[in-house]
């Protein structure tokens, strides 16, 4: 929707509300005008629930309100005196029209000093989750949210397992452009395999379909930081077309809104404005080689010669995860053998062993040409080792547009920016008119994972567009290893860890039980000084 749409959508709203209340605003001894005038009348009616003031914010939150309506159209009845179940089921099916009867067909009193708890059993079990659904999803929407590795892309950064707190407060948290979805869920209904959201995923009906017309444009609230250079960063894949990301080969693809695409973590290594390019595997930023925090432990492919007469023995492949850190892919013959990644100490350890001959770093030569790479373009003779030089846009910043660098930023003009491109000969039109320069209007960054031949990053599927980050992973609040046994199965030593901090790891487990046990010893030590007097 436009924000002229949206303007008389929110008055057909506060008419439908004011048509089916004013009555009972004046029962509760109000102004009929007073259930009309937006943002004002729903002020007037918590104070008819009684209810505190500040639920107004709740209504207005994206998802948040879609909780929060039934909860009110509820409220409304049960303020006059309609407390039964079947009240509180005909006042959700019928998607608060309930009221109109209320409001037209029956004399009824206002309860002024009404009891806000639920009489039965049942009605207090329900407010009690309906309120937690309505906490729980805001502080998931605009402070914290919880985030689990996947994959090994930033292996050994993160491992396969982690489980992040992602904070929205650090970037800003965005509203949801998706109004209409269902609470603390991403882009599918848990055991349903249903989709979570209104909006239609087929590309030909993005600007028709009704469905897409309760989308809100892309709004971030200020946040205390910007994205710096080799911070971790969540964000939505910009190139998501796939129903489910781990199918690859779908029977067609399918068009997401912004907030509903997968979400990845990966690092960024070049922030907006910046001119990046990969020799040998190795990220460059405006030709100076990037220099990755302490934590960070870059990973890359080997290949090695066995010694003549000698050969691995079965203990390596015990020995792989516990002594020498490798936990992707090692496979060997009697006379070569290959790792698939592997952090340089790693390597340094198995340079050691007695059947090992030598080894190597597994490097892409610049006429290997990868079609697979960005922007997919046969001009653009990149690989994962040899990639670039390209510049990252800036807000703000004028670039020159033409046909030879038009496969590296069309996408982001028309899909990230909203214009139609094309080019006609050799000649560049932006809608519909010639162009030889275009100014961006949000930054961009580049996000690339640590496994550096084992990440489908930004040298895949390009430019990640500011819109589409999410926040920064601060917190690792558990992490499992699915091949450990027992108590093994938790890693105890990234429990209660920071993401970004450098220097050696450090766990706050310990202090946070004190802290706990502290705390507990303190509320019973309270109780019972109260029971004694």
């Amino acid at each position: 929707m436009t924000s002229v749409q949206w303007f008389n959508f929110i008055l057909i709203l506060q008419l439908i509300h004011g048509l089916g209340t004013w009555k009972l605003y004046q029962k509760a001894g109000r102004k009929a005008w007073e259930a009309y005038v937006p943002v004002y009348n729903a002020l007037v009616l918590f104070k008819i629930l009684n209810r505190p003031w500040y639920w107004i914010f709740f209504i207005f939150l994206p998802v948040i309100n879609c909780v929060m309506f039934p909860v009110i159209w509820v409220e409304t009845a049960r303020s006059f005196g309609k407390n039964t179940t079947k009240d509180t089921v005909l006042a959700v099916l019928s998607l608060g029209f309930y009221n109109y009867y209320l409001n037209y067909f029956l004399d009824l009193n206002h309860i002024k000093d009404r009891e806000p708890e639920p009489k039965s059993t049942a009605g207090q079990f329900v407010n009690s989750i309906l309120y937690a659904i309505v906490v729980a999803s805001t502080v998931h929407i605009y402070f914290l949210q919880p985030f689990i590795i996947p994959s090994s892309s930033l292996e050994k950064s993160l491992l396969v397992g982690d489980f992040l707190i992602v904070s929205k407060m650090h970037y800003g948290p965005r509203i949801p452009m998706t109004t209409v979805s269902f609470p603390m869920v991403h882009d599918t209904i848990p055991l349903t395999g249903k989709k979570s959201y209104l909006f239609s995923d087929k590309i030909e009906e993005k600007n028709t379909s009704w469905k897409n017309m309760f989308q809100l444009p892309y709004l971030r609230i200020p946040g205390w930081e910007k994205i710096k250079r080799n911070e971790i960063v969540v964000f939505n894949q910009p190139a998501d077309t796939l129903l489910d990301m781990n199918d690859f080969t779908p029977d067609r693809n399918y068009y997401k809104p912004i907030d509903k695409k997968t979400n990845l973590v990966k690092r960024c290594v070049g922030i907006s404005g910046d001119t990046l390019q990969i020799i040998d595997g190795y990220v460059y930023i405006n030709g100076i080689k990037n220099e990755l925090p302490g934590r960070a432990r870059l990973q890359f492919s080997y290949k090695g010669k066995i010694k003549e007469g000698k050969r691995f023995s079965r203990s390596i492949y015990n020995r792989l995860k516990t002594y020498y850190d490798i936990t992707d892919g090692f496979g060997n013959n009697s006379t070569d053998f290959e790792v698939s990644a592997a952090t340089k100490e790693s390597i340094e350890l198995l340079k050691k062993h007695p059947s090992v001959a030598s080894i190597e770093r597994k490097i892409r030569a610049k006429e290997e040409i990868d079609r697979d790479m960005f922007p997919h373009d046969p001009e653009f003779n990149w690989n994962m080792d040899q990639f670039g030089p390209i510049y990252i846009p800036k807000k703000g910043a004028t670039i020159e547009v033409n046909t030879f660098n038009l496969p590296l930023y069309k996408r982001l003009i028309s899909e990230y920016e909203g214009n139609s491109i094309y080019a006609k000969g050799n000649v560049v039109y932006i809608n519909g008119i010639e162009a030889t320069s275009y100014t961006f209007n949000q930054n961009y960054y580049w996000m690339m994972g640590d496994n550096r031949n084992g990440s489908l990053d930004a040298r895949r599927w390009g430019f990640v567009p500011e819109n589409h980050v999410v926040g920064k992973p601060v917190f690792i609040w558990m992490s499992w290893n699915t091949h450990g046994k027992g108590l093994n199965k938790i890693r105890w030593d990234r429990v209660f860890t920071t993401v970004h901090a450098d220097g050696p790891r450090r766990s706050y487990l310990i202090p946070f039980v004190i802290l706990l046990l502290i705390n507990y010893g303190y509320k019973k030590w309270k109780n019972y000084k109260n029971t004694a007097a």
